[in-house]
Formats: structure tokens, sequence, C-alpha cells
């Protein structure tokens, strides 16, 4: 390739009559004065588009213009080049072509001398290309991840503890916010918030410390270092969290928040003595997250018409099942929203309070004082509530007490932890709970699982395996005229193929039929009477569903609703 051409920007622009001269005095003044590049100034001042002046600059340099939400990064070639060095010259390798040249993203591909220092870190030719600048700084945020940053905190933190140091702790005081291990935590933070992770694990094996990152439902190895780091970790966090530090044979549940790049983290600490040490697991709620619609669940119109019916009934019991992590709160907290005004009085017990709800009084339990679900709720009703939120079912006591709220003229939501619909039903009568005030009481069940989003900047038709097909009970026949997808892997989705989730549902509305089979406890019954209601779809027909509509995977929708151990291992991982 050729060598770049040096360009005056601001001649070029006056010259094609992009701009005035007049307009590029006075930008350049404002460049002098502010240090800006010309081109920052002209789009703020609304002379050009960001998208206008990129084409030109492509143009006139006969470069290519790359959309890097759309780009496939070649994380070897991203990674020729430090963090440090990216940053500072505002630029990401994307691939190296046989003829060893480097295509390179550029915000400022003018920069001669740039591309000439590149050539030498990289010990090769570099052919320019140009990207937004904003777009490229956040295909560095995701290539690089603090990862760097964090191997060589933890190398730190190895060398000042040193072999003996595995009994103390000295570096790890409240206040020591310049300590390396405070600093590997707030770049611990740091990434997970960039990554999207609802989870952090810190967990000593026999010879290293392994971070994982649950991101969109999945972990993922984050930094893998010397075990002898993970004490120095733990304690730490257990600082935070207010826990002994000194207590390392029984699990300790904390808390603690933390505000990272302007989020508000509510951060639950759990810790578990294993056999090499110390494991941490840390839940990240992002207060500053808003509060999500009934709309923006994903649930099908029919389901969310029919379920928001069942939201404003002024009495009986509203129940959302799922295994831990599935969203069950969201959709709580969404039913909520909705009903929510001044003409209602709602109380919640939970733990944690997820989110703070205007008009709502929340409660937090607190096991230490014996202020738990039961005993809570067993003094809500005097507060005259019109509906009463509790955060799980966990025991026949609050089963019992949320009943007889339901029955007495109160709306009551709550979770519980089953596998679909109508083993809410089981679960409830295996807890003691009589059937016939179960089958009273239960207005309507709403179970969900979450599944990843195929990313749309990577987004490529796909052929599925006949195995895959098989494992979801479709016909090969039936799935021809059906275009199926998968996401190819790409910088904006960290080349997992998958960006966000969104959640597949069973609804069972307790009309007569499904109550009479409650009754008599036969599930059998029940699932045959939900046969005959219109708006029911198990789970795995959601989710096929969202597969058609192209935002889910046929691998992914069998990940979350496999039921047969030949085919689960035929999901995404």
């Amino acid at each position: 390739m050729a060598k770049l051409k040096k360009i005056r920007l601001g001649d070029l622009l006056v010259k094609y009559g992009v701009i005035s001269e007049a307009q590029l005095g006075e930008a350049l003044r404002i460049q002098q004065e502010s240090g800006k590049k010309l081109g920052k100034i002209l789009v703020e001042r609304g002379l050009i588009t960001e998208q206008r002046l990129l084409e030109f600059l492509a143009d006139q340099l006969d470069v290519e213009l790359v959309d890097l939400a759309q780009y496939r990064v070649d994380p070897d070639a991203a990674h020729s080049l430090s963090e440090s060095q990216a940053r500072r010259f505002r630029a990401l390798p994307l691939k190296r072509k046989p003829n060893g040249t480097y295509q390179v993203a550029m915000a400022d591909p003018t920069n001669v001398m740039a591309v000439d220092r590149l050539e030498h870190l990289l010990g090769a030719e570099v052919e320019p290309a140009v990207a937004s600048e904003s777009a490229l700084l956040r295909a560095l945020d995701r290539v690089f991840t603090r990862s760097h940053q964090m191997s060589s905190l933890a190398d730190e933190i190895g060398a000042e503890l040193g072999e003996e140091s595995q009994r103390g702790l000295p570096e790890v005081e409240p206040g020591s916010e310049d300590a390396p291990v405070a600093r590997l935590i707030n770049a611990l933070f740091t990434q997970a918030v960039q990554m999207g992770s609802s989870d952090i694990h810190v967990e000593p094996d026999e010879d290293a410390l392994l971070v994982r990152c649950r991101i969109d439902g999945v972990l993922q190895e984050r930094m893998r270092t010397d075990r002898q780091v993970a004490e120095a970790v733990v304690s730490r966090l257990k600082l935070m969290a207010e826990l002994d530090i000194a207590e390392r044979r029984l699990p300790q549940d904390g808390r603690f928040r933390i505000t990272v790049g302007g989020h508000r983290l509510d951060v639950r600490l759990s810790t578990m003595p294993i056999q090499n040490g110390e494991a941490a697991v840390m839940r990240l709620l992002d207060q500053s997250a808003g509060l999500i619609g009934l709309e923006e669940l994903g649930m099908e119109e029919e389901v969310r018409r029919r379920f928001e019916h069942l939201v404003r009934i002024p009495h009986g019991m509203v129940l959302v099942t799922g295994p831990t992590g599935s969203g069950k709160t969201t959709t709580l907290y969404a039913a909520l929203n909705r009903i929510n005004d001044t003409g209602q009085k709602i109380i919640t017990v939970e733990d944690p309070v997820e989110y703070q709800l205007p008009l709502v009084s929340q409660v937090q339990v607190n096991p230490r004082i014996d202020l738990t679900f039961a005993r809570v709720l067993r003094s809500i009703l005097r507060q005259d509530p019109d509906t009463v939120m509790v955060g799980e079912i966990r025991d026949q006591e609050t089963g019992s007490i949320a009943i007889r709220a339901a029955l007495t003229g109160h709306l009551v939501f709550s979770t519980l932890h089953t596998n679909d619909a109508p083993g809410t039903v089981t679960r409830l009568i295996d807890m003691g709970l009589e059937p016939f005030l179960v089958a009273s009481s239960l207005r309507g069940v709403v179970a969900q699982r979450l599944v990843r989003r195929i990313c749309p900047s990577c987004r490529v038709e796909d052929r599925p395996s006949a195995a895959v097909l098989q494992g979801l009970g479709l016909d090969p026949r039936e799935a021809e005229g059906t275009i199926f997808y998968r996401g190819e892997g790409c910088v904006e989705c960290n080349n997992t193929g998958f960006r966000g989730r969104v959640g597949i549902y069973e609804l069972m509305e307790v009309d007569g039929p499904v109550r009479e089979a409650i009754s008599r406890n036969d599930r059998g019954a029940v699932e045959c009477a939900l046969e005959g209601q219109e708006a029911h779809r198990t789970l795995r027909e959601s989710g096929l569903a969202k597969v058609r509509a192209g935002v889910t995977s046929l691998e992914e929708v069998l990940r979350v609703t496999a039921e047969d151990q030949e085919y689960a291992h035929l999901g995404t991982p």
C-alpha cells in the first residue's frame, strides 16, 4: 500500500464546499484555545456530521471506513498493541493480512506521525482504516477490559506478600485505597461493569486464583493468577462488607455499595470455606439502572395482556417461578410499577431490596435479628396494605401467611423455585400447604427463563444440526421453511455471538378446571387443563417463538430448557 499523504483537513473541507472560510477560521480559533481536534470541533458545532466527516476522510485518504460495531476483530491482532499504546494513538489493530500488513482502525488516520509510530511498535507495515472515535473507545473497552491492568496488580500483590504473608494481610487496611489489592478490586469491578456482569466469582484453586464473571447468564474466565493473592483479595472484600476477616471456617454474608464509572452498585457478598481456601461470590445490582416495564420483558403480546389482567385483580396470589438468576424479581418489579399509584398501599418484604420504588414501603429482612419473611408478614396486615410482595416463599410458615393474606382481600406477589408453572402446585403442597387453600388463593403463575439475544452486529443465517432439532422435538421437514440465525462474534459482543438477554415465559391462569385439578393435587390433570387455555405456551414453545423471530438461537433455547441429558450438551456454552 502507498504511504498516506499528509492532508490539511480544514483546507480540503473548504475546497469541496463542505464549510466556509469563515467557519474554518472560527473552528481554528477554538482549536487554538481548547486544544481539541479540528474534526471534533466541526462536529460539535453542527457544521458537519460525524458520519459525513468519516466518509470524507476515507474518500480523500483512499482508506476503508469501518463500522466497529459490526466488525469482527481478530483478538491476536488487537493485542499486538498494549492497552496504553492503543488508547494513546486511538488505534485498534483489526487483523493481520497474509502479507504481514496490519489493518488498523484509527480515529485520525491523517496523523502520519502516529502511523509511523504504530509501524515501529508493530514491526510491520500499517494499513490505516478510519473509524468513529466513540466506537473505537467502546471497542478498546471491550478488547482490553482491564485484564492486563488486573494481572499486573495481582503480580504486584504477590511480590509484596512474599512467601510468608499468607498468614497476615497488613496491606488490607480500611483506609488503604492506594494499596495494590484495593486497586485490583476496583479494576475488577470496573471490568465487570464494562462487560455487563451480574456476578463475580473469586475462587482459589490448588495452584491459582481464578476470577470469573457471569455475563448474560454464562460464566467467563477473566483472570488467573498466583493463588497466594486469593487471601488478600477475599480479606479486602470482607472488610468492605464489614465481615469478620479472622473467621475463615464458616460461610459469611454481607453487602456494600460502590460507585464505578457512574454506576452505583449494590454488592451482595457471600464467602464460603472450600478445600483450597475461601471462595467469594458477589452479586452486582446496578442501582443506576432504571426499572424495566412490562412491555420490555419480552412477553408475547397475548401473554403480557393476560398477565397484566392478573396483576390488576384486587385479591389472590400471583407467583413468578424459575431458578436463581432467571429474572423473577425484575418481573415482579415491573408488575408492581404498573399498579403503583397514590390509591394503592403497597408493602414489599425483600432480601435484598434491589430497587427503590416511590410510594412503596419496602422492608429488608435481616435474619441476624430474626427479622424474617414470616415475622414481617405477620405484622404487615396491620399496616392496611392493598398489595403485598414477598421476595420468596421459602417455607410452610411464609406460604401459609401469604395464602391467608390472599384469602382476606389482599393481592399477594411472590417467587418460588420451580422448573415450570404446573410444578408450582406440587412445590407448595410439598411444603405442607393444603391443596384446597392453594386452589382458593392462587390466581396465576408465570414460569420464566432468560435466553441470550443474538448480537445484532454479527448476526448471520444458520443451519441447525439434526441433533439440535431432535433435542427440541422439531421435525426437520417442518423447520425447512424457517430462517435460523446465530452470532459469529464481534467486538460488540466480546466474540460470544450474544449481547443481552430476553425472557421466555409460561403463563398458567388458575381457571375452573385448573382449580379443580389443584384441589385434587393432580399434576397430570393440571397439565391437561392447561392445554385448553388459549394463551398457554410451554417455556420451550415460548423460546421457539423467539427463535422464529430471529431473537435467539435454537442452541440457546435448548440450553435453558433441555430436560434430557442426551441433548443438554448441544446447548450453547
